[in-house]
């Protein structure tokens, strides 16, 4: 993550650093540690090559339990914490840690990438529900699992169609704004229960931090004191072993805390000890209000998916199927949907731990989730569970997300980047919970941007022996096209001998029909006052359209 924000980097560079800082030290440190053996590319997903050779090696077998295992011991808590923020009950954050790791175990191209509740994506879950439904209600429940549902069934058609590629469309200042928005956001929400007031009862965020934080006489210091430690555990665990649970530790001491100590701040509250239940009983009323949400987390979750797949992929020097991820994804969504989950996506830190730990093959993920449908009916020793606790697992997982020196860096780099990241960022806040309009908003900006940025192609002129020369350079379309008759007129006016017009298309990147159109009307208007026009060093990929527009007109050298 530093290499992200260093100056001079380039916007692209700073932004996606995180990306391949944390997952690439990842993969140096497992090489350090004797491991891995399947790539993140075409060995992962041929039926054969890499799953089949790991589970026909018994080394392999192993190391994939081991790695599923130690990623088990952190979604556990993970995934607890995020389900409240989402608004959910803790329980249902493992329902979607279970049988969604499974589907993605079957169908993931990346052997390393571990699906299940992540942040970003529970933020997002809690901004397009708390519309239409109390939080922790059942219609709230049944929503969430809905919402699953419909980004599962968009994530699967993008893969179907072959789409994928299309989430490289969203550009980097708009998903770092919007990750560092997002994440201011969700620190704030973590303020009741890190304060003991989980109960506070003003509505929207900033109403409810306000609350907390004018109401110091109902702080629980205790709860305080039990988010520090938490977040110090989670932290400093990595110091000690990259495979220390610290999170897993924080919980345990959490309860026990509770439990000998009679807490009486904010817990977690039963947690029914059954398998996820399948269902098909859903709130289809709220489709309609949960569509434009599920597309924008089937888009936005899956480009944390993408990065860190992309991420393993370059450190193995394999390719990479977005495709094929879009599919196991989907899948995972669908199955969380029917299983009383919520949506997910892929993880950072548990995919990061996952191939520190030795996995083979995708099948790491599957022990994941099969160890975590173990657990389950156990799941009621962590009734006693301190929110805090929590709120502390969610604090050290986004922390490092809000990088200030990168949002100030960027400036440095390009202002106008810089402007798109601060006008996402600014846009989450203000339109929190419903974040997902921020995102809508930068990527109309950052397009805005890009089309007045794009509107002028580059003219070059020169009249030799009575024959005016014009170069065009760059993209001609409908945003820059009409400049081209400027151009031609305004060189007209100053050289009254000229008596023919050469149009040299060799510097042409891209053509639209606009600009076809442009150019049929220059070479007509210029016939029809006596001076020839002729185009020259029309490109292979401008031919087709340039020849369907013209028709019979005069070329040379196409």
């Amino acid at each position: 993550g530093r290499q992200g924000g260093r100056a001079g980097a380039g916007t692209h560079r700073a932004v996606v650093g995180r990306t391949r800082g944390g997952v690439g030290r990842a993969a140096v440190a497992a090489r350090g540690r004797g491991g891995h053996g399947g790539g993140c590319g075409a060995r992962a997903v041929t039926g054969g090559s890499s799953s089949s050779q790991a589970w026909g090696d018994r080394r392999g077998t192993s190391r994939d339990v081991v790695a599923g295992l130690s990623v088990a011991l952190l979604i556990i808590p993970q995934s607890m914490a995020y389900a409240e923020l989402a608004g959910l009950p803790s329980v249902h954050g493992l329902y979607a840690s279970a049988v969604p790791l499974l589907a993605a175990g079957l169908l993931a191209y990346c052997p390393y990438l571990q699906t299940g509740p992540v942040a970003l994506t529970a933020l997002l879950t809690h901004g397009a529900l708390v519309a239409i439904a109390v939080p922790g209600s059942s219609e709230y429940v049944g929503a969430a699992a809905l919402l699953a549902l419909v980004v599962g069934l968009t994530r699967l058609v993008i893969g179907f169609i072959a789409a994928g590629k299309v989430t490289y469309l969203m550009s980097q200042p708009v998903l770092r704004g919007f990750t560092s928005g997002a994440s201011i956001l969700i620190l704030l929400s973590q303020f009741p229960s890190t304060l003991g007031m989980a109960g506070a009862s003003e509505s929207g965020l900033v109403g409810r931090t306000l609350q907390v934080l004018g109401s110091p006489g109902s702080w629980s210091l205790a709860a305080a004191m039990l988010t520090a430690l938490t977040v110090a555990a989670t932290l400093l665990a990595r110091r000690i072993h990259v495979l220390f649970p610290g999170a897993l530790v924080a919980v345990i001491g959490g309860v026990l805390f509770a439990v000998l100590f009679d807490y009486r701040g904010p817990v977690v509250g039963e947690i029914p000890g059954s398998f996820p239940p399948f269902s098909l009983v859903l709130p289809w009323e709220f489709l309609p209000q949960l569509v434009v949400p599920g597309a924008v987390i089937a888009f936005v979750g899956f480009a944390e998916s993408t990065a860190i797949a992309r991420g393993f992929a370059t450190q193995d020097r394999v390719t990479w199927d977005p495709d094929r991820e879009f599919v196991s994804q989907g899948a995972a969504n669908v199955a969380s949907g029917l299983f009383g989950g919520m949506p997910v996506d892929g993880s950072f830190s548990r995919s990061s731990l996952n191939h520190l730990s030795g996995a083979q093959s995708r099948w790491s993920g599957a022990v994941t989730g099969l160890a975590v449908l173990v657990f389950l009916p156990f799941a009621g020793v962590l009734s006693s569970l301190p929110r805090a606790v929590l709120a502390g697992i969610v604090i050290a997982a986004v922390a490092g997300l809000v990088k200030p020196r990168l949002l100030v860096s960027v400036w440095r780099l390009s202002r106008i980047q810089a402007l798109v990241v601060w006008f996402t960022l600014a846009m989450c806040l203000l339109l929190a919970p419903r974040i997902e309009q921020a995102l809508l908003l930068g990527i109309l900006v950052s397009l805005a941007i890009h089309v007045w940025r794009e509107r002028r192609a580059g003219f070059h002129s020169r009249v030799e022996g009575g024959v005016l020369h014009l170069e065009v350079i760059g993209i001609l379309w409908f945003a820059s096209a009409p400049r081209l008759e400027e151009a031609i007129m305004a060189r007209l006016a100053r050289a009254t001998d000229v008596s023919e017009v050469v149009i040299h298309l060799e510097g042409l990147g891209r053509i639209d029909l606009t600009g076809a159109l442009v150019l049929k009307r220059v070479v007509e208007e210029l016939g029809g006052s006596g001076i020839p026009a002729t185009l020259t060093g029309v490109p292979p990929q401008a031919r087709e359209l340039i020849d369907n527009v013209f028709g019979m007109l005069p070329h040379k050298s196409l």
